[in-house]
């Protein structure tokens, strides 16, 4: 294999990266785990790659043995009860063909979820969300290989750790993903079955309801993807704006007190659930008050990085590397970028961000042989 054949860059949607030493593309499940108890058994670097939308990767490339999942397979699992469906999906599963076929099928949770580039093994791992959901949402477990015992095991969701882009997988837990589990309402049986609640108000407005009402999971489908092909968000080969990592910074999480600093129109959205009710029976004395932490609410990445003055299709003098002509939230490769102009220009957002309002703002892509 060449170099040329080895190179990441053909794996991301970025289209940067260097070769790696080797790549491994298992197909089945069997096939993902023997390779990856191989490769840990030799003590080599290794990198799980998905649909590589989440990932930007030094020139240099990567000193070890990149695991390319493209496994396949969606499975109905006995339901949990009256009106849900189960599935198994494999981890090298696309994401948005399994989102396509929930909506097909009549089955809510999803749907808000639509045109996120990637693999299904990715979505545990960063939670990934939009549009007011998450996998989180309808994540019911995963089944995953350890690295440390090189165990194969089911995960339950509380397990995860699941947060705003975050999970267990993240800190620390190392190991394949080799297959979901998710959970849904089948309100129907085609694309006209209700929808979950829509909770994002630009998407409520786009589809004429109130935040809160539903509508039929096509139409949410149909509106989501609309949206993000207005952002550039969806992979598209006549679009240069989806050469992108999709959303490269994402939204900070600050406390209310700080958030009170910036500018009374910037965007601003509680991450705190209401305090339950407590209730004490009559004659019982009441308990002491819980400590009360800081309120903290998330911000507008995009909102932020606009405030400071920095504008859709902005690049560096002489970069390949700019801006989304349609959104300031992603980086973009307009053709023969290489990995360093693509960080370079992340920095630059970050310290333009960070001196203007305060906010050091942390990239949602996982970086490797690079920093910002």
């Amino acid at each position: 294999m060449t170099d040329a054949e080895r190179r990441i860059a053909e794996l991301t949607t970025l289209r940067v990266g260097g070769p790696a030493e080797r790549i491994l593309t298992p197909t089945t499940r069997d096939e993902l785990v023997a390779a990856a108890l191989e490769v840990w058994a030799d003590g080599e670097p290794w990198l799980v790659v998905g649909g590589g939308s989440n990932l930007l990767v030094s020139d240099h490339g990567f000193p070890g043995t990149v695991l390319r999942t493209a496994t396949r397979g969606i499975a109905e699992l006995p339901a949990s009860g009256a009106g849900r469906v189960r599935l198994r999906v494999e981890a090298g599963e696309d994401w948005d063909t399994l989102v396509a076929a929930t909506v097909e099928r009549g089955l809510a949770g999803m749907e808000a979820l639509s045109g996120i580039p990637g693999s299904t093994g990715a979505a545990p791992i960063q939670n990934v969300g939009a549009y007011g959901q998450d996998a989180a949402g309808t994540l019911v477990a995963v089944e995953f290989l350890d690295y440390l015992t090189g165990d194969l095991a089911r995960i339950p969701a509380e397990d995860l750790g699941l947060g705003y882009r975050t999970s267990v997988f993240k800190h620390g837990r190392e190991g394949v993903v080799t297959a979901v589990e998710f959970d849904l309402a089948a309100t129907g049986s085609d694309r006209n079955a209700r929808s979950a609640p829509v909770r994002y108000a630009q998407l409520a407005c786009t589809l004429g309801i109130a935040v809160g009402e539903s509508a039929s999971v096509g139409a949410v489908r149909d509106a989501v993807l609309a949206l993000r092909r207005g952002k550039g968000m969806v992979v598209d080969a006549a679009d240069p704006d989806s050469v992108s990592a999709g959303s490269f910074f994402t939204n900070p999480i600050v406390t209310e007190r700080f958030a009170r600093t910036l500018p009374a129109d910037a965007p601003r959205f509680s991450v705190d659930p209401e305090p339950a009710d407590v209730v004490v029976p009559l004659g019982e004395p009441l308990p002491a008050p819980p400590a009360v932490a800081e309120a903290r609410v998330k911000l507008s990445a995009a909102w932020l990085i606009e405030r400071s003055g920095i504008r859709r299709g902005f690049a560096l003098a002489g970069s390949r590397a700019a801006i989304s002509g349609k959104h300031t939230l992603a980086l973009t490769n307009r053709g023969g970028a290489t990995a360093e102009e693509i960080a370079e220009l992340a920095r630059y957002v970050q310290s333009v961000v960070r001196n203007e309002t305060g906010v050091l703002l942390q990239p949602e892509p996982v970086l490797v042989g690079l920093t910002l």
